[in-house]
């Protein structure tokens, strides 16, 4: 086993709760299988690797596991005479993204790494898994493992729902939580509700006439048109959104003409929505498709317009999220718990597993002290391995306590 270099952590109560004590003895364990995953990261919808090493541990622990979503994996750990299930999900793909630090345990896949930590993710239930099957008498009810794919790009939680793995047994609890290096190891940050936005994109194409450009009024001027409703669409901001509520518009990419003095005849653009609240979800849509069809309207131009729904909009329940948050002060002190002020504009398809049960997303800090400058999705990406040991830990700790309220 690795020699593995452990962060100061002294003066933190949870150091001397029995059940830390335990999960700390596979300290080495659990270093030595998130660098595994680091080392041979995967892409979203090819993560058979990661599969198969899953499920080789998850068969080692003797919990019971079946692929999902094509490359995820759910285990199950059943508890006798329980009627109550909770459900842990982990996201376990990687990003294309060229890692540059010299690590030892550097991804070996040219220009594909574990930047947003789901290799810590994966890791952490793993961990859970772990302890509670060898810890049966602290098991408190019925554990599912949803270990998810596809996170960064399609999507695996809305499959692997639509697959069943919320059923037989039914899961009453879901819990999530994502590593963020802003966060310094021995901190988390929690938001009752609205945590993480809704994504739609959105392609309009606009179609003129062509003419030659010394004769404007022979054409219809797709560029013109097109100006007028990019302009436009700023104000379905600021006039149709409360400045309450959280809302953002991006047009992304924009492509037409053919020659300098040709008048053109068609315009594509294409861009993203995010919002929190789904009815501001909906109105957007109807009034972007509106200004597009009344724009062309006055102007003789048709217009073909496009929408590709993303993930939806992550609101955690409250009555969850504030029981997580006393757990996690009991662990930590009131002073290392954080009240995520607004919602985050990103997007997490956790929202889906919250669809079928009540439950709540959180933040692990995995910063390094001295170093909390760091971000998601970047080639430097680094996050404090003792951010392994306490996950595993307060993600046990919060079964524990929520599973005495289902």
């Amino acid at each position: 086993m690795a020699t593995h270099q452990v962060s100061s952590l002294e003066g933190q109560a949870y150091l001397e709760d029995p059940i830390y004590k335990r999960i700390a003895t596979s300290r080495s364990w659990l270093f030595d299988v998130r660098r595994s995953f680091h080392q041979e990261p995967e892409l979203s919808e090819a993560e058979f690797k990661t599969q198969e090493k899953i499920m080789t541990l998850l068969n080692e622990m003797n919990i019971n596991n079946y692929p999902s979503a094509a490359t995820g994996v759910c285990g199950v750990l059943l508890k006798e005479e329980s009627s109550k299930t909770i459900g842990l999900r982990a996201d376990i793909d990687a990003l294309p993204i060229q890692e540059v630090l010299d690590l030892p345990f550097k991804s070996r896949i040219d220009n594909v790494m574990h930047a947003c930590g789901h290799d810590a993710h994966t890791t952490i239930l793993l961990g859970v898994a772990k302890f509670f099957s060898e810890n049966t008498a602290l098991q408190p009810c019925n554990l599912k493992f949803f270990f998810q794919p596809a996170e960064e790009t399609i999507g695996g939680a809305m499959r692997m729902v639509s697959e069943g793995v919320m059923k037989s047994p039914d899961v009453d609890c879901v819990l999530g939580l994502h590593v963020m290096p802003y966060l310094p190891v021995g901190a988390v940050e929690l938001r009752e509700g609205k945590l993480n936005a809704a994504s739609d994109l959105f392609e309009v194409k606009i179609i003129g006439k062509a003419a030659h450009g010394a004769y404007p009024t022979k054409g219809i001027d797709a560029i013109v048109v097109a100006a007028s409703i990019i302009n436009d669409i700023q104000t379905l901001i600021s006039r149709y959104v409360s400045p309450l509520d959280q809302a953002v518009i991006t047009i992304g990419r924009i492509h037409g003409g053919a020659k300098d003095n040709i008048i053109c005849d068609e315009v594509v653009f294409s861009g993203g929505m995010r919002t929190t609240d789904e009815a501001t979800r909906q109105l957007l849509k109807e009034k972007l498709q509106s200004l597009v069809m009344s724009v062309c309207s006055w102007s003789g131009a048709k217009a073909e317009i496009r929408f590709e729904e993303g993930y939806k909009a992550l609101i955690n329940d409250i009555g969850v999220t504030r029981h997580l948050k006393k757990v996690f002060q009991n662990e930590l002190g009131e002073a290392n718990v954080y009240e995520k002020e607004l919602p985050s504009l990103g997007v997490e398809d956790f929202s889906y597993f919250l669809d079928v049960a009540k439950g709540a997303f959180y933040h692990l800090g995995c910063g390094l002290k001295d170093r909390l400058d760091g971000a998601l999705h970047t080639h430097d990406f680094y996050l404090d391995e003792e951010a392994l040991v306490l996950g595993t830990y307060l993600q046990v700790k919060a079964i524990i306590a929520c599973a005495s309220d289902l």
